[in-house]
């Protein structure tokens, strides 16, 4: 009698043990197989469980377990397994609270779960947000700062990225009106190179022109030996091809003739315009032109007297750069200072003129005097 029970015992044991862990079509195989297995995790603890089962009944005496029935075994796997997912629960609650008290002890030791990776972000954003205002202020006294040394609006070719000397060159010679004679032939020189250099390759080379050619002396230049000018390794090569070299000496030749004729080279230029400046009030680039019909008169004029490398683009970069033009945009802070200068001008020729009439006057009037006298004395 006692070896019947067992038998059958090990047929419910094996009977409940399949289902737990294979499909089967018993109940306790139904109870087990509701429960969701889509994870493998899950599956693993379900795997213990039933270890731990076959070791409670391993445990248990065999009086007991010959007294238990297929119906109450069966029940008790799913209390049994309610039992561990309490336990896992409970395990997990515990290791969150672990993990967010090692997050306030330190920054670096966060827990990897989703809610403490929040709020350390969070923490990380606010502080940026704290510090913007500052950043706020520092940048607009910078802005201010800035605006106050670049408040002055030039022309639109003169860019913040502009060379530095170019744009001195704008803000002080550029369109001002030229009227001694070394400086008019040094910008006749100077844009007669246009052709070959640029205005900052040009300027950055000045000190190099002033030293070649004699401070731009037109009686100096003029006789000048084109052969050592032009020679090969020469400093006067290294700046400008042989025809433009020779054109220059030849210039500063007509310049001498010009002087001799008309008392001044000034005096010649200006005579085109008047002796007095062309305002062109340009409000965009676009309008200001390469060349004029007074450039093309000019030109003319130059070659017909023996001038080379005169052509009207390079005689009205000279009418600009001498102030014969006034083509600074209307927009430009130099438009005014330009105008202004040019009638600051005329009124101290006009106080020389004036000024020279009233001393011929008195002088006309001293010689009559004494005419006067020297004539009643005789009688």
């Amino acid at each position: 009698m006692s070896g019947a029970p067992r038998l059958r015992l090990m047929n419910v044991t094996d009977s409940e043990a399949r289902p737990v862990l294979g499909p089967a079509g018993n109940k306790a195989g139904s109870l087990s197989a509701r429960k969701p297995a889509s994870k493998p995790s899950k599956k693993v603890e379900k795997s213990s469980v039933e270890v731990t089962v076959v070791e409670e009944k391993k445990a248990l005496p065999s009086s007991t377990v010959n007294s238990l029935s297929p119906k109450t075994h069966s029940l008790s796997v799913p209390s049994v397994l309610h039992r561990h997912e309490r336990l896992l629960h409970s395990s997990l609650s515990l290791n969150a609270s672990c993990s967010s008290d090692a997050s306030t002890d330190s920054f670096q030791s966060r827990a990897s779960t989703g809610r403490l990776s929040r709020c350390g972000s969070l923490g990380s954003r606010r502080k940026p947000y704290a510090s913007k205002p500052k950043s706020v202020v520092s940048d607009d006294s910078l802005d201010l700062s800035s605006n106050s040394s670049h408040h002055k609006k030039r022309c639109a070719w003169v860019t913040p990225n502009t060379d530095p000397s170019y744009a001195a060159f704008h803000d002080e010679e550029w369109g001002v009106p030229v009227h001694d004679d070394k400086k008019l032939f040094e910008l006749l020189v100077l844009s007669g190179s246009l052709s070959e250099l640029t205005w900052s390759a040009i300027l950055s080379k000045r000190h190099i022109f002033r030293e070649v050619f004699m401070d731009f002396d037109p009686v100096a230049v003029s006789k000048l030996n084109e052969k050592k000018l032009i020679a090969h390794g020469s400093m006067a090569s290294s700046l400008l091809s042989e025809l433009k070299l020779r054109a220059i000496v030849e210039n500063a030749r007509q310049v001498s003739k010009v002087i001799d004729e008309f008392g001044s080279f000034d005096q010649y230029i200006w005579s085109f315009v008047n002796h007095k400046p062309i305002v062109s009030r340009f409000r965009y680039p676009r309008q200001v032109p390469v060349k004029t019909p007074k450039a093309d008169v000019i030109s003319k004029d130059l070659v017909r007297r023996g001038f080379r490398s005169v052509g009207p683009t390079v005689i009205y970069s000279f009418m600009q750069v001498a102030g014969i033009t006034n083509d600074h945009l209307s927009s430009c802070f130099r438009f005014q200072e330009c105008i202004t200068a040019t009638e600051a001008k005329e009124e101290n020729v006009t106080k020389d003129t004036t000024e020279k009439k009233e001393t011929v006057n008195v002088i006309n009037t001293e010689l009559s005097v004494a005419i006067d006298e020297l004539s009643f004395s005789s009688e």
